[in-house]
């Protein structure tokens, strides 16, 4: 499942300008990976990431993927989405969403609430640094898992 190209396209020229803005140069594989990752909804991880862009690129080796995603995540241009059974997954989705999270097949899927755009972080995180952003990830049992449970009964 993908967005559609005029979606993708716009995050990759928000993307282009936010490594101009770092001072991240844009590199034909950098954009590669980015491109991988803004066009899936599934938030992948590097394994899948790598797949994808290797399509591309024949010759990208999976420490160049590797690497790059934590660059990229390092100067805040792509997002970690989560952990699914010990791996990263990864989300090119930088607007201000929140992540439902399937227990049971790792499912990722981005949602945004206005009730939780008025939560405020706590002053006790204060205690430990200074915060730079709120994330609300609510884990359960996707639709297809849950109906899958009901077709055993």
């Amino acid at each position: 499942m993908s967005f559609p190209a005029s979606v993708v396209n716009s995050r990759i020229e928000a993307f282009k300008q936010a490594c101009v803005e770092r001072g991240v140069k844009v590199t034909h594989q950098r954009l590669e990976i980015y491109r991988a990752l803004a066009s899936s909804v599934t938030h992948p991880d590097a394994e899948t990431i790598y797949r994808i862009v290797r399509k591309r690129i024949p010759t990208i080796s999976h420490d160049t993927v590797y690497r790059n995603l934590k660059l990229l995540s390092d100067y805040g241009l792509i997002a970690v989405a989560g952990t699914s059974n010990e791996r990263l997954r990864f989300d090119a989705n930088m607007e201000r969403h929140h992540h439902f999270v399937c227990v049971q097949c790792g499912l990722i899927r981005d949602f945004c609430s206005e009730q939780l755009e008025s939560i405020h972080c706590p002053q006790e995180a204060h205690a430990f640094g200074e915060p730079v952003s709120l994330h609300i990830e609510v884990k359960g049992v996707c639709t297809k898992c849950g109906s899958h449970k009901k077709k055993k009964k």
